[in-house]
């Protein structure tokens, strides 16, 4: 019976052959779609597999996990991504540690990562959390909120917007789901006229592992697998 570690190595190639036929049928290029590898299933040897097989970044939804694993000496070459929920009292430990917050939902939590990266000397880079579904479960900014928000953005120098993030209806289906993740491409491109200098959202963060061929049709850049990477392992 294959080990864990080759088990999710496995996996891991295979969604990449997804993403590439997913890509291909879609009439794009398997470059444009970044697979964020999300390791919350699974512990630092696993993920080390998964690093070592070429799965970077690394996707992360509690930031005590986050820190936990990058400080880890054996994933010390991983780029991290916040795919999850992020609250304002753990964004200062969180900033100097990802390369992309996927999940900035309220002016509060932009302006705490804003003053954190500011303290840090760096910049930021986010992704703003639309809720396309309509699920009051969710977290992310309502359409008429994202347009709001769009016209502020100038307001927080130290972070960088450089897409859309969106999570697909729970029920529905497919169908559903493409619904949502094309409700995402066309809010970021009916905005492309109001953001300031420099903006261009040119990432939207759609799709995980049961609907991210749907969300590469609509358009994804960023697709955030999980289960499906540690399928078949106990």
């Amino acid at each position: 019976m294959p080990q864990p570690a080759q088990t999710i190595v496995d996996n891991f190639h295979r969604v990449q052959e997804r993403i590439a036929r997913a890509a291909e049928q879609a009439g794009r290029d398997a470059s444009e779609v970044q697979l964020i590898a999300v390791t919350k299933y699974v512990d630092a040897e696993l993920t080390e597999a998964l690093l070592n097989a070429g799965a970077n970044p690394l996707g992360e939804s509690r930031p005590q996990q986050l820190w936990e694993k990058a400080k880890c000496p054996t994933l010390r070459t991983a780029k991290w991504h916040l795919i999850g929920h992020l609250q304002r009292n753990k964004v200062r430990r969180t900033v100097p540690m990802v390369e992309l917050i996927h999940s900035v939902d309220s002016r509060r939590l932009m302006k705490a990562i804003d003053e954190a990266a500011s303290e840090g000397g760096k910049r930021s880079r986010v992704l703003l959390e639309v809720n396309t579904s309509g699920d009051a479960a969710k977290h992310g900014l309502t359409a008429d909120e994202l347009q709001e928000f769009a016209s502020q953005l100038a307001d927080f120098p130290r972070v960088e917007v450089c897409g859309l993030m969106t999570m697909a209806a729970r029920d529905g289906g497919t169908s559903v789901a493409s619904r949502n993740f094309a409700t995402l491409r066309e809010l970021r491109d009916q905005l492309a006229d109001d953001l300031p200098a420099g903006t261009t959202l040119s990432e939207l963060s759609m799709g995980m592992s049961h609907d991210f061929e749907e969300a590469i049709r609509e358009g994804a850049t960023l697709v955030r697998i999980g289960s499906l990477l540690t399928a078949g392992i106990d």
